[in-house]
């Protein structure tokens, strides 16, 4: 299955979550390329939007492979791989630093009037464009888990096979259209998959305040 855009892919996962329009759903994009994804989808459930500020560790030398990932408090998930790419103890402190510090900076400009939406109690969407290795996925889940939400659920459009049994652990519901078993980037299921800058984060965030 291939999508058009983002928003072709938004749609489809809508109409998949459609049992939960007028639960007041809590939509909560990855960013940044899930956030306007989000948007749609809260809008078709009508439900709110926000961000869930999560960061993958990156590989020694392979800044676009993860070797796991961190949540805004500090927790960390590491691959059962990290070691064997060369990921020391020292290196993967020193990523977490760089990637919490990210991570402040974001939530002061996406959400700098508000605190982020309370997810305890509510029916909780987390959106991501796609799951590669799935870690930030997993440290995403993770942190909205100690929040005590009504329902966790992982909403993506596409992700390979042993990354969704992976995932599913820390999940209340896993939906995913299309879970192909030859994966070697989330951007190959698209036709149109550019980049979405902290502009427009900041613009769909500020629109949906």
């Amino acid at each position: 299955m291939v999508f058009r855009d983002r928003e072709d892919a938004a749609r489809r996962l809508a109409e998949a979550l459609a049992q939960y329009r007028g639960q007041n759903p809590l939509v909560l994009a990855i960013p940044r390329g899930a956030v306007p994804m989000a948007k749609i989808i809260a809008d078709v459930l009508g439900g709110e939007v926000d961000v869930v500020l999560v960061r993958k560790l990156r590989a020694p030398g392979n800044p676009e492979f993860a070797i796991g990932s961190v949540d805004e408090s500090g927790w960390t998930y590491l691959g059962d791989y990290a070691d064997r790419v060369g990921a020391s103890t020292q290196y993967i402190e020193a990523e977490k630093e760089a990637q919490l510090k990210v991570m402040r900076e974001r939530r002061a400009s996406y959400t700098p009037i508000r605190p982020p939406h309370d997810p305890s109690g509510r029916i909780v969407i987390v959106v991501d464009d796609g799951l590669a290795t799935g870690s930030t996925m997993i440290a995403a889940l993770h942190a909205l888990r100690s929040k005590s939400p009504k329902k966790l659920i992982c909403a993506v459009p596409v992700a390979p096979p042993d990354t969704l049994e992976k995932v599913k652990h820390y999940t209340d519901e896993m939906v995913c259209l299309s879970a192909p078993a030859m994966f070697y980037a989330v951007g190959q299921f698209y036709a149109s998959f550019p980049q979405v800058n902290d502009e427009e984060v900041i613009e769909l965030l500020g629109a949906a305040s």
